[in-house]
């Protein structure tokens, strides 16, 4: 039976384990310059142990940024200072994945630690936001400006420049953010795309701009080297997005050569109940799964060994991803092992501690 320590291959790529560092923002860079605190920040998880190590969402424009402190790929002066990060990773034994993405409707805030509110006109790191409809994500937000049809391909070709970018940056895992409300996902979802042009209405036409991404991406990015996208399963809310819809994208993306769907779910609807109960979105993953025959991604509050071992021997999933309990604890995966009964990946450096 297939558990949580054993090797991972998706395409020419193994992962050590089923222990994955989800991307995880951490707002500390200038003019989207990786620096010395990502490398620090994801090499500490990589020495912990993880398989897989997700860099946090890096905006591919500069209006794709949440925050002016976003990390950013929309420039080839961008590739040097993520080469750090990725050799970093690697001789700690793990993947070097990132998370490309655009922010949306809900770019141009402030840091978390700083309150995290909208940045106001006045300020000079202002910058108009751009959405699939003019519908701000909160009373607060500011209202985005609708995307014509020419920024929607501008856009998803900054997609796939980034792709390629990345790949130069040395990265082996390929994650298209379409979760949480940013710009894919609020396409997707009824509730914030009001479009009448062939990007809303219909399903098919709601997750066309996702898939063209998808599309742009493929063709630049190594048929060897795994291409995943994370989506936001469901939405928690009546007449939002739905599992059936999740598991039909999922058909979808398998047939445009995607090789994983990271599960995710909410982040598009400010008003949306979202439970916080220990992997509250397995379900999502194991639809996904099940229902499109494609391998999932589980993540959401999973912090205990057992549960993730559980979630990879039950066939719910393929990979756990766990963000915040790796901010608590960078060597999770090596205490995880040592309770499962199985070999912990230890460096040689802490042998004698751990």
């Amino acid at each position: 039976m297939t558990h949580l320590f054993e090797p991972f291959t998706l395409k020419d790529i193994t992962l050590r384990n089923r222990v994955g560092v989800s991307p995880m923002c951490q707002y500390s860079y200038r003019d989207g310059f990786s620096n010395d605190w990502q490398v620090v920040h994801l090499g500490t998880r990589a020495a912990g142990g993880a398989g897989l190590i997700i860099a946090e969402a890096t905006a591919v424009e500069p209006r794709g940024r949440i925050t002016p402190f976003d990390v950013g790929i929309w420039s080839d002066e961008h590739i040097g200072p993520l080469q750090l990060v990725t050799r970093v990773i690697k001789e700690n034994g793990a993947v070097a994945g990132i998370q490309i993405a655009h922010a949306g409707r809900k770019a141009c805030t402030g840091q978390p630690w700083t309150g995290g509110r909208p940045v106001q006109p006045e300020d000079p790191d202002w910058w108009q936001a751009v959405g699939a409809s003019p519908l701000p994500f909160s009373p607060e937000h500011q209202v985005p400006v609708e995307l014509t049809v020419e920024g929607i391909g501008e856009i998803r070709d900054c997609f796939a420049k980034s792709a390629q970018r990345s790949l130069e940056a040395g990265f082996e895992w390929m994650e298209i953010h379409g979760a949480h409300g940013y710009l894919l996902q609020s396409y997707c979802s009824p509730k914030s795309d009001l479009r009448t042009d062939r990007y809303g209405g219909s399903f098919e036409n709601r997750v066309r701009f996702l898939l063209e991404v998808v599309q742009a991406v493929r063709a630049v990015w190594p048929e060897r080297l795994p291409l995943t996208v994370r989506i936001s399963g469901y939405e928690w809310v009546e007449d939002g997005w739905t599992i059936a819809e999740s598991v039909e994208l999922g058909r979808l993306l398998k047939a445009e050569g995607v090789d994983l769907v990271d599960c995710s779910s909410g982040g598009n609807l400010h008003k949306a109940h979202v439970p916080t109960d220990p992997g509250y979105q397995v379900f999502i993953a194991e639809a996904v799964r099940k229902g499109a025959g494609i391998p999932t991604a589980a993540v959401g509050l999973i912090t205990q060994a057992r549960m993730a071992d559980d979630i990879i021997r039950g066939g719910l999933a393929d990979l756990v991803l766990l963000g915040r309990e790796m901010l608590r604890n960078p060597y999770w995966a090596i205490h995880a092992a040592k309770e499962l009964g199985q070999p912990a990946p230890i460096p040689p450096q802490y042998l004698r501690a751990l």
